[in-house]
């Protein structure tokens, strides 16, 4: 082995017991509102052979984070945790440097710049399986690529469940796409791939919102204050429902007969399933019908975080950041984003 890749390989697999025993971060010991999380000092996080320990310099908040706070809907408990979070530290979006590899880390090397999904990262350093992150783009903040990974990678999910893809522009002309929750995390990035596929896009949000969609790329916004989507002025071939509380009756009435509806996300609906039962709803109605009705569940790859880095370098999508809040002041981010408030994503800076 030469001495340059001995280095290199040094560099690579530095101790994992690295960088020390403390790290500050936002904890919380039970579930509820904001008033749980508080910052205190705690271990920081081993890794195993296939994860990698970022040092964090921005982690973004997003609806799943509020969701594992709060606990509900209760159903989720059954992963996180009965009476309280499994993991003390909640987060998951993150971009910062690489500190420490697991053995079996091939990708990335201590010193770069990555982005993505980890544990805990309202924190100095998280731990992240190597599966879930990617190079960060050299052409965006640290803030910027905090904002993309969870809401990007599920609004990704969701447009290609309703045939757009977002690269190729292949949509047919005046394809016509409608999109609630158009001004939130993930309707923020819903509406730039539907346009970057050549769509028709027409924007649902509240009147404080509407320009932001518009700046998006929207063809149309509807405020939702002033009127309804579904009052059969228009019909949409696709769907992209986030917003969470149309009925499925009211999304099918706005489909065209062989339209697409995708569901994903959504507040609404009781304390034990939350949206769930509108989504499975919809599910096992569709093979009865014309309309296709399916629903998606946000995942982050590394694959899918690679082409998110492609179209972010290239312009094509752009992250859309309202607020950016010190570490200290997460549980003032959470209660801005609990009221519905943000425009966009919110940034926590490390």
């Amino acid at each position: 082995m030469t001495t340059g890749q001995q280095a290199k390989d040094s560099r690579r697999h530095r101790d994992q017991s690295l960088p020390g025993p403390t790290m500050r971060a936002i904890v919380q010991e039970a579930y509820g509102s904001a008033d749980v999380l508080h910052e205190a000092q705690v271990p920081r996080p081993a890794i195993a052979d296939n994860e990698v320990l970022v040092r964090v310099r921005a982690a973004g908040l997003d609806r799943g984070t509020w969701h594992v706070t709060t606990g509900l809907p209760y159903a989720l408990r059954l992963a996180y945790g009965f009476r309280a979070p499994k993991n003390p530290v909640p987060g998951l979006d993150l971009a910062g440097t690489v500190e420490a590899v697991g053995a079996k880390v091939t990708r990335f090397a201590v010193g770069d710049h990555v982005f993505g999904s980890g544990k805990g990262t309202f924190a100095e350093f998280a731990a992240a399986r190597e599966k879930q992150l990617a190079l960060k783009p050299a052409t965006i903040s640290f803030e910027q690529a905090a904002a993309v990974p969870v809401s990007a990678c599920t609004a990704l999910i969701a447009v290609r469940a309703g045939g757009i893809d977002p690269a190729a522009g292949r949509m047919p002309k005046g394809q016509k796409v409608l999109i609630t929750g158009a001004s939130g995390g993930v309707g923020s990035y819903a509406v730039q791939f539907a346009k970057a596929a050549g769509a028709e896009v027409t924007g649902v949000a509240s009147t404080a919102k509407v320009e932001l969609v518009r700046a998006l790329g929207a063809d149309r916004v509807i405020d939702y204050t002033k009127q309804d989507f579904a009052d059969g002025a228009e019909s949409y071939d696709v769907i992209i429902d986030i917003a969470g509380n149309p009925s499925v009756s009211r999304l099918r009435r706005s489909l065209t007969s062989t339209g697409t509806a995708v569901i994903t996300g959504g507040e609404e609906g009781g304390s034990w399933t939350g949206s769930l039962d509108r989504q499975f709803r919809a599910v096992a109605l569709s093979p009865f019908i014309r309309q296709r009705l399916t629903m998606v569940v946000g995942t982050q790859t590394a694959a899918d975080l690679e082409y998110l880095a492609e179209l972010l370098e290239s312009g094509t999508i752009a992250p859309a950041i309202d607020r950016v809040y010190p570490l200290a002041e997460v549980p003032d981010a959470m209660r801005y984003l609990d009221a519905g408030k943000a425009r966009g994503k919110v940034v926590i800076a490390i």
